[in-house]
């Protein structure tokens, strides 16, 4: 019970911080809260299940750059998601990098907050 709503309560924050990443930067356009909390799990759903394929794919391109490319990859999973969604946009390959960045630093951001919040529990 208690990891099915740590799990609700990252996915309703991780949609706010898409919302936030979308009003703090231009590149990434947001219609709605419900298209938020649509684009955030599908997001994570390619995080799940594309993104280790692709990074094990591209693992001699990673570590020749020292592992920059990983960033490659979290800029396209964004723009994967945002090619897939109407109500979610991103203007190109160099918003997707700013607005993965953003996202992911709030993702930490959420990351840490809930470890902290149900330590306690």
């Amino acid at each position: 019970m208690l990891a099915a709503m740590k799990l609700v309560l990252k996915w309703l924050l991780s949609s706010a911080a898409l919302l936030a990443v979308a009003h703090l930067y231009s590149g990434v356009q947001v219609d709605t809260f419900t298209a938020a909390m649509v684009a955030s799990l599908v997001i994570g759903l390619l995080n799940t299940f594309v993104r280790p394929i692709l990074v094990l794919l591209t693992l001699p391109v990673t570590l020749v750059t020292l592992g920059l490319f990983l960033f490659v990859i979290n800029a396209l999973m964004f723009w994967a998601a945002s090619e897939m969604l109407a109500d979610f946009q991103v203007t190109g390959f160099g918003a997707a990098l700013l607005g993965s960045l953003m996202y992911s630093v709030l993702g930490l951001v959420i990351d840490s907050a809930l470890q902290g919040l149900f330590a306690k529990s």
